[in-house]
């Protein structure tokens, strides 16, 4: 597609297309396209303009070659990115500040007394009904305080202060409702489903597709610890499945066959057929965006605290207006009083300070389902990580396949894939993509699989029982044992690898040397978190004890628990809590869900299991750990805002209110300072918290 290359600075330039504008599904096409290429990072697409900046790590004759490439024909966009798209809500709403802004002043300039009386007049009416349906409810809120601010100047004549009252308070509402449906659309598409492939039943086995492919009636298999892609009807097996992301209800409920299943649960026990009901456009964005306005998991304690003080000084500030005639006689004085409150301010500051936070977390890759989690970040003494896929590397490798039978090391690695294939798992990940570099394709040589939580996996090959996992599960629960004259072999294997044991017919076939290395940001985070204030850096493993104190020791952690079970890390929490400490958990497998669910705040990593990332509180980019730094400063500094402006509202507004009783000021100058200063403490609670520098560069 023809441009014309407006501006450009390294790694950024400008670029203008041959329309006058774009409509708003121009603008996420084109914005889709872009950042579906690797070398293309951040791009912002101005639809009013035909603009397009561009952020790149390439050469330019690269993103020149993508520019001209495109065309808005040729570009296929998933429905969910156009339907969950804010470009369209943040037009509106930008516009509905401009056009207030411009239709209040230019009344002033054009219009004459008598007309902007009138209007003014009309407009209160909408204000006063507020405060009369307040009454009715029985209970006293900022609304009905407003209204009689707005009556009382009607009634003395003061028809401008009235009409800069109204104004402001519409500008106010405005912004907060902006940000509100900004920052909740944002986490909305970052919890919204990313499955790129589904196991779709045929006649004869199971195919790994494409979910793009799947259509209505396609029946699809999801084993434990997988979302369920699409709404469906069970057809066959039983399970229980974790609802939170559309209930907010985290207790799993049990399905078998004839009920209902919905996009975005969570398999937690068992297996399923599903017979699809509905692929797109089921509404699951919608159903998010539901779930997370009528959650109290939005608010810190910190917001509902200042939720139910701005509501306990309605009576107050009544009292005040009250007392101040009383005591002089001066209705000015009285409506001075009026003029100012603390709940218009509470209200609005800290609810876009806490959405705020939410919408800056997801620049860094965080999505955080809560600002009581932001809360419980900033509050934490005590974090615990676990190790394989958290503090290692998030993609081990297999290094090597030591067999111990007759079978070659790529049979027998065949056959280790064919089942490990099946389930979410770092380690078992490494299992299948070795055997795909090494072009072991297979047929399902297995019957149906079943997976024990934190040990390993069996199933039947040949009608023998296969087992793969780790030395506990295999070795002392299914009592698998070394074939003779291997002992010496099974003793002399490298320490520096994990294990992975395979057997059939209860004796050893093989052992998969896992390469797990550190992550190399490891150090740097461990001492960051300490100089941030956390007391207690744990680290849980199920590996051995050798593994886990070589792991520890790299990564300069002095506490930590090696081969633990999943009921064990949670305990683990429990206990530390029961202790008063305030404890956060970073993981990313099915074993590590109860201690996420039991921690303060749990933390997933975004490549690890669905379960992990659907329990989770917290969601991080798996490219390295310093994100949980950025997060700790985030939530850090996020207090101190909330701090910040509670004493900021109480000051200010006190002083306003001192003033008018004193007679210092009028009631109008009250009003205009007050709601001025409200609508600039809520533009100071939208702005960022940290640099403009990405902290997560700072390694």
């Amino acid at each position: 597609m023809r441009y014309e290359l407006k501006h450009e600075i390294k790694g950024r330039i400008r670029v203008h297309f041959p329309m006058k504008k774009m409509s708003f599904e121009q603008a996420d096409t084109l914005e889709f396209y872009l950042t579906s290429f690797d070398e293309i990072g951040e791009v912002k697409v101005y639809e009013r303009t035909a603009d397009a900046a561009i952020f790149f790590d390439c050469d330019r004759s690269r993103v020149a070659e993508i520019l001209g490439d495109f065309s808005f024909e040729n570009v296929t966009v998933p429905r969910t990115v156009i339907d969950s798209s804010s470009r369209e809500v943040n037009a509106k709403y930008f516009d509905k500040i401009v056009t207030g802004v411009m239709v209040h002043y230019a009344r002033r300039l054009i219009l004459p007394f008598s007309v902007r009386r009138i209007f003014t007049i009309l407009k209160a009416i909408k204000f006063i009904w507020r405060g009369l349906k307040s009454i009715k409810s029985r209970h006293l809120k900022v609304e009905l305080l407003d209204a009689i601010a707005i009556t009382a100047a009607v009634i003395m004549g003061d028809y401008n202060t009235a009409s800069s009252v109204m104004f402001l308070l519409g500008i106010g509402e405005t912004l907060e409702e902006w940000t509100h449906k900004r920052s909740v659309d944002d986490l909305a598409r970052q919890m919204s489903l990313n499955i790129d492939k589904v196991w779709l039943v045929t006649e004869d086995s199971e195919v790994l597709t494409d979910s793009s492919e799947i259509i209505e009636g396609d029946k699809v298999v999801v084993r434990m610890g997988n979302i369920i892609p699409f709404d469906g009807e069970v057809v066959s097996g039983e399970s229980m499945v974790n609802q939170a992301s559309m209930t907010g209800e985290s207790v799993a409920v049990q399905k078998s066959i004839g009920m209902s299943v919905f996009a975005g649960t969570v398999v937690e026990e068992g297996e399923i057929i599903i017979k699809v009901t509905k692929t797109e456009g089921c509404g699951r964005f919608d159903k998010i965006v539901k779930m997370i306005e009528e959650s109290e998991k939005m608010k810190s304690a910190q917001e509902s605290k200042a939720e139910r003080l701005a509501d306990k000084l309605v009576p107050y500030t009544l009292l005040g207006a009250g007392l101040t005639y009383l005591f002089s006689r001066n209705i000015t004085k009285a409506i001075s009083v009026l003029m100012v409150d603390y709940s218009c301010a509470l209200k609005m500051a800290m609810p876009i300070s806490v959405l705020s936070a939410i919408r800056e977390a997801s620049r860094y890759g965080i999505t955080v389902k809560g600002g009581r989690f932001l809360e419980a970040v900033a509050d934490a003494d005590t974090i615990v990580f676990d190790k394989t896929g958290t503090l290692t590397e998030a993609k081990p490798t297999v290094a090597r396949v030591v067999s111990f039978c007759d079978e070659s090391e790529d049979e027998l690695l065949r056959q280790a894939a064919c089942l490990e294939e099946h389930f979410p798992h770092s380690v078992a990940k490494a299992v299948v993509d070795a055997a795909h570099k090494k072009g072991l394709s297979h047929e399902e040589l297995h019957t149906d699989v079943e997976y024990i939580v934190a040990h390993g996996i069996a199933s039947k090959i040949n009608n023998e029982r296969a087992v793969i996992g780790s030395y506990h599960f295999v070795f002392e629960d299914e009592g698998v044992k070394i074939p003779r004259g291997k002992k010496r072999l099974f003793t002399t294997l490298p320490d520096e690898y994990s294990h992975l044991y395979f057997a059939i017919n209860g004796k050893l076939c093989a052992c998969i040397l896992i390469e797990d290395p550190m992550r190399r940001e490891v150090n740097v985070v461990v001492e960051k978190l300490r100089s941030q204030g956390f007391k207690h850096i744990v680290m849980m493993t199920g590996d051995s004890e050798r593994t886990a104190s070589k792991i520890a020791a790299e990564a300069g952690i002095d506490e930590y628990y090696a081969e633990v079970l999943p009921e064990d890390k949670a305990r683990y929490i429990e206990d530390a809590k029961k202790e008063g400490r305030n404890v956060i958990m970073v993981g990313d497998g099915i074993n590590d869900s109860p201690a996420l669910s039991a921690s303060d705040a749990g933390i997933a990593i975004s490549d690890g299991a669905e379960i992990a990332r659907q329990i989770s509180d917290i969601t991080i980019s798996s490219a390295n750990l310093w994100s949980i730094v950025t997060l700790r400063d985030l939530s850090v500094k996020l207090m101190r805002r909330i701090r910040f402006n509670y004493r900021t509202i109480v000051g200010f507004n006190t002083g306003l209110i001192i003033l008018g009783v004193a007679g210092v000021i009028s009631p109008s100058t009250s009003a205009m300072l007050h709601n001025s200063s409200t609508i600039a403490l809520g533009l100071k609670s939208m702005t960022r918290l940290l640099p403009d520098e990405d902290i997560s560069n700072e390694m």
